[in-house]
This record gives structure tokens, C-alpha cells and sequence, in this order.
């Protein structure tokens, strides 16, 4: 993906470095082996986040659920809301570069 300019439009990867900040990828249209990985990564995160919230919602609607096992279920909810919203924010960042007259990747 690009800029009108043809200026590549850095790609928020779906994992952080080593220091805990986002990493980003510049590349062409065309993509690459680490936007592959990236898009692979993207759909195993979705994809656990689905199967974690089936197995929370078991958990929340026992009212009889201890609490380490809520506690759990909620870290993992929130472990996993934190995936799907860096995938959002990448995903929402390449579309507005394609509206902007760049081209996808």
C-alpha cells in the first residue's frame, strides 16, 4: 500500500517487539513474506479470540464459577480484545490508505 505519492504507508504488524512497542513493515503493493505471516497471524488471532470468548461464556454464565476461574476467562477476554483491536487498527490504517489513492497490498 502506498500514498498518492507513492510513498509506502507503513503496515501495523499483528505482534510487538521485544520492548513492547508496535512494529510496523514498509512494503509494496505486492506484499512479502512477513505481510504473509502477518495476515496468517491476524487470522489465528480472530480465530482464538472466538474460541476463548465460547469457553469465557461458559465460565460467566455459571453464577457458580470460582472466582480464580472468572479471573482467568477475563484476562484471556482482555488478552484477546487487545489482538483483534491491533488487527482493527491495521486493517482500518490500510483501507484509509487506499481511499487516500494508494494501493493495497
Amino acid at each position: 500500500m502506498e500514498h498518492a505519492q507513492n510513498t509506502p504507508t507503513p503496515r501495523l504488524l499483528p505482534w510487538l517487539s521485544s520492548d513492547g512497542n508496535p512494529c510496523y513493515l514498509l512494503t509494496d503493493h505486492n506484499g512479502g513474506y512477513l505481510s504473509r505471516l502477518a495476515d496468517d497471524m491476524e487470522t489465528v488471532q480472530l480465530a482464538t479470540a472466538t474460541d476463548v470468548r465460547d469457553l469465557a461464556r461458559t465460565v460467566l454464565d455459571d453464577p457458580s464459577s470460582p472466582y480464580t476461574e472468572v479471573r482467568y476467562a477475563g484476562l484471556r477476554l482482555a488478552e484477546c480484545l487487545t489482538d483483534a483491536l491491533r488487527v482493527a487498527e491495521s486493517r482500518g490504517l490500510r483501507l484509509l490508505a487506499l481511499e487516500a489513492g494508494g494501493t493495497g497490498p
